[in-house]
């Protein structure tokens, strides 16, 4: 990983130690928290405006909130749409029967969504309709089921559907974030992985070390997470299966073990290693462990991520004077540069789709996150922060988590890919930092 100018390891980083800068960087005085909180700091002026009616419920219901207020607030933090407040409502309707068109276009409202909730046993089931106003037509009309206790569930699967229906584009309010939190001073600092819904909600503790842990990484069907934990005294590599806790240590090698990056099919990570002297990029087959060498050059070579087509790879290397990307369309090819912008680029994280490729970005004495678009080479720096790191892309391509600091904490935030709309999600107490975004496994 490459160190940052303002770190002390960045000074003259072919000189220093990788390790060192490593374990400099993250015992860094950080924090840490059981839960992390939402604060819509922007919206997108486009927003589509939408009334997100509160459903009716029949039975006795989980408390907590409401299926129609998570729904409210998923689609409020994807910055593409508006809801409308339910105290400004003419009218409560919960079905198709008691939608008066009129008085929606009379609020400006393009969409209403509508549903009711039933309690059979220990299942809830949600009936929902989602209206065009304009063209009084009925776009989406579903039913779903989940245990009582999975209520958020529903509300987060409601909001990918309407998500979906409107724009075309997968939802991801089901997806989960990985991130790492650190708590303490001195002897006491526990450093923490954990899990959350994108909303920062429902966080569960995976992992609990005196030790650094960084990097988190989720394999493409969501059930593993592969990170890098100082825990036995140097830097190894692990992949954890969420479901049983059950943990492999899978790069133990000399030196640097660092930056795994899952390929699509979940057979293979990518990592950085210096077991031969030099930081490279290997692939590791890990049904065999056998490894194959993917860069060969005196700079640093690390940070490697997939291409959407998986077959080439992106990277940071200095091999230019200074930390840029590179991309290697298949293996054994020469690697081509695709950033000049500025002296600093790293962390490369292309999109699904291809189109971009997102990177920490230095400009005059700050740190962005910006995008180069692929076909035309267009560099746009999309955050107004100054202290930013660790992009990670959402899997429909639409939004970006990151973390920087406000207001002297450590904050996670997540912005529209154009940088149009944010939020961020602070902890309670201390600081959190190292998002990895989760895949779509619905």
């Amino acid at each position: 990983m490459f160190m940052k100018s303002r770190s002390r390891c960045s000074g003259n980083f072919l000189k220093t130690p990788v390790i060192a800068c490593l374990v400099l960087f993250l015992t860094a005085s950080l924090g840490a928290r059981a839960e992390l909180l939402i604060r819509i700091t922007e919206g997108a002026g486009s927003a589509i405006p939408i009334a997100v009616v509160p459903f009716a419920e029949s039975g006795s219901m989980p408390a907590g909130d409401k299926v129609g207020s998570i729904v409210q607030a998923d689609l409020t933090m994807s910055g593409e749409f508006r809801p409308l407040e339910p105290s400004k409502m003419l009218s409560l309707p919960s079905e198709r029967s008691e939608v008066y068109f009129r008085d929606w276009r009379m609020l400006g409202q393009r969409y209403v969504l509508v549903g009711q909730l039933t309690r059979n046993g220990d299942r809830i089931q949600a009936r929902y309709e989602l209206f065009d106003v304009n063209q009084e037509k009925r776009i989406l009309g579903e039913t779903a089921a989940v245990p009582a206790s999975n209520l958020r569930s529903l509300g987060h699967h409601i909001s990918d559907r309407v998500y979906e229906a409107i724009t075309g584009a997968p939802g991801v309010f089901s997806t989960k974030l990985a991130y790492i939190t650190v708590s303490g001073e001195g002897e006491q600092t526990r450093y923490r992985l954990q899990v959350s819904d994108v909303d920062g909600k429902r966080s569960k503790v995976r992992l609990e070390s005196r030790e650094p842990i960084l990097s988190p990484a989720w394999s493409p069907d969501g059930k593993k997470l592969a990170y890098v934990s100082f825990e036995t005294g140097k830097p190894v590599i692990f992949v954890h299966e969420l479901a049983t806790g059950e943990r492999q240590k899978v790069a133990d090698f000399p030196g640097l073990n660092s930056a795994p990056a899952w390929s699509a099919d979940g057979r293979s990570l990518l990592m950085t290693l210096s077991r031969d002297g030099n930081a490279e990029i290997y692939r590791m087959d890990l049904a065999s462990r056998n490894l194959t060498r993917l860069t060969d050059h005196w700079a640093i070579d690390t940070e490697a991520a997939w291409d959407h087509a998986d077959r080439g790879i992106y990277f940071t290397s200095d091999r230019s004077g200074g930390p840029q990307l590179y991309h290697m369309e298949r293996p054994g090819a020469e690697p081509r540069r695709i950033t000049f912008g500025s002296r600093y680029n790293a962390r490369p994280r292309p999109s699904p789709t291809g189109d971009y490729v997102y990177y920490v970005h230095q400009r005059d004495s700050a740190f962005h996150i910006a995008r180069t678009n692929l076909e035309t080479g267009e560099e746009t720096v999309i955050t107004r922060t100054g202290s930013d790191e660790s992009p990670s892309v959402a899997p429909n391509g639409r939004l970006l988590i990151y973390a920087t600091r406000q207001n002297g904490e450590g904050v996670l935030t997540v912005v529209s890919a154009d940088g149009g709309a944010a939020y961020s999600l602070p902890a309670s107490e201390g600081e959190v930092r190292e998002p990895a975004w989760g895949p779509v496994t619905r």
